[in-house]
């Protein structure tokens, strides 16, 4: 089973958030997983290339926006929304929620 860097939440800093969730497909990742669920990274690339769908989800699992959970040969990826929330309360839902109104509503969404 593969592991994965998590960030500590002491060590989740507000600038490396903000920079992972400033691409729209990120956001877009971000957007799909704030139902609270899990999904591969199959589910949330569409027709996005692999390669690039494993570059978006390392930046936000490293800026401690998802965790990454190995079950057999499949990686699920969550939203930290706990953390997130007690590091910054409020930004988060922010974030998505106006995201959702300016069209961002899956990895391959383009305002």
């Amino acid at each position: 089973m593969r592991r994965y860097f998590h960030p500590e939440p002491e060590n989740i800093h507000l600038p490396e958030v903000l920079f992972a969730l400033s691409d729209a497909t990120r956001l877009g990742i971000a957007v799909a997983l704030s139902d609270g669920g899990e999904r591969t990274a199959g589910e949330l690339g569409g027709d996005i290339a692999k390669s690039t769908m494993t570059h978006h989800l390392k930046i936000l699992r490293e800026a401690g926006v998802l965790r990454v959970r190995s079950e057999g040969t499949r990686c699920f990826n969550s939203l930290r929304l706990e953390d997130l929330e007690a590091l910054y309360p409020g930004l988060l839902g922010q974030l998505l929620g106006t995201a959702v109104k300016c069209g961002y509503t899956s990895a391959g969404a383009h305002r």
